[in-house]
């Protein structure tokens, strides 16, 4: 099969070097990236992967326009801010039978199905973190272990489990445990709950979601935008699954209970993501939009759909936007002032 990696940052890098390994002689394997100067030292050096992981890949990567023939899997893993941009030269190099799975955050089957086509469009959530070091190296800062036992849940939208979908799991197989779900829209809502908290939280406040851990304010706040996640997801008809290992459904705040009844959860799930530090955060560093719209501004939006307020959520949007407006990387000791 001819496999493509749409978007080859720091989660696309480690994704694409595990696969091209794993898969050895099986699949032709292709890295794509708008990053000239990433993409020419994949090609020359390899794909380098730090952190939890030590290991050089070497891989195929190439720019969009360099694209040909047909894929038979997409793995798309762009920012949704830049869907148009990356869908639109894709079209070309799809046919009846390619299956495009999107992996990227927040609920994007929607959109990228309006673009390829609901037959061709798969989904799923990547259960561990990255963070882009420098063209060719991509750090992972999640331990191995969590890539090994929790590295995608995916299925169709329509939850059925299909040849294709069980296709599109042995290719993310070589990079670790993959679960076809069959209520992925469920799925997604629990992984909009995972990104909203740590990753606004780490986005909003300038910081590690270790540092964040260690935070009492900081912790009190994450819980709250968990407890209005759920609330909102509930809402609208749907349900937070096990994932990580848990029952993220417990993180809702429920009568006679406080923030601080939930912290000993978010340690033994997010305290393997110490390191982590928020794709969003990444993105103000560069000084570049982040999907802030995509996460904390989604939930804000569909819980005001159905007359719920999501004042924590709200906050987060507004501090990451102001960022975003200044192109500044928010300080710690200020923001958290602001929870």
């Amino acid at each position: 099969m001819r496999i493509a990696i749409l978007g080859a940052g720091s989660l696309g890098t480690i994704i694409g070097a595990l696969i091209t390994k794993g898969s050895g002689s099986d699949h032709d394997v292709v890295l794509i990236d708008s990053n000239e100067a990433h993409v020419k030292e994949l090609n020359n050096s390899g794909a380098t992967i730090t952190g939890f992981l030590e290991m050089n890949v070497p891989v195929k990567a190439i720019m969009p326009a360099e694209m040909s023939g047909i894929y038979d899997i997409v793995i798309l893993l762009t920012k949704q801010t830049f869907n148009d941009v990356a869908l639109k030269p894709l079209l070309k190099h799809l046919d009846e039978n390619s299956t495009v799975c999107t992996l990227q955050n927040g609920i994007p089957e929607e959109f990228v199905a309006e673009y390829v086509g609901k037959s061709r469009t798969v989904g799923g959530a990547v259960g561990f973190g990255a963070t882009w070091i420098k063209p060719g190296v991509s750090m992972l800062t999640s331990s191995y272990e969590t890539v090994q036992n929790f590295a995608f849940d995916i299925g169709e939208i329509d939850g059925q489990v299909t040849p294709r979908i069980l296709k599109v799991k042995d290719v993310l197989s070589h990079v670790g445990n993959t679960d076809v779900m069959t209520n992925l829209m469920d799925v997604r809502w629990t992984k909009v709950l995972m990104n909203a908290t740590f990753s606004g939280m780490s986005a909003a406040l300038g910081c590690t979601f270790g540092e964040v851990l260690d935070n009492r304010t900081a912790m009190e706040a994450l819980a709250y935008v968990a407890d209005e996640v759920i609330k909102t997801a509930n809402a609208h008809g749907y349900k937070m699954v096990f994932m990580q290992g848990k029952e993220m459904s417990d993180l809702e705040i429920l009568k006679d209970e406080t923030p601080a009844d939930k912290f000993d959860f978010y340690h033994e799930v997010w305290g393997r993501h110490r390191a982590l530090k928020a794709s969003m955060l990444q993105d103000l560093e560069k000084g570049i939009p982040c999907e802030i719209d995509f996460i904390n501004g989604f939930v804000a939006r569909k819980g005001k759909e159905k007359g719920l307020y999501t004042p924590y959520n709200n906050l987060i949007v507004s501090l990451v936007k102001e960022a975003e407006k200044h192109k500044v990387v928010p300080k710690f000791e200020e923001n958290i002032k602001h929870f």
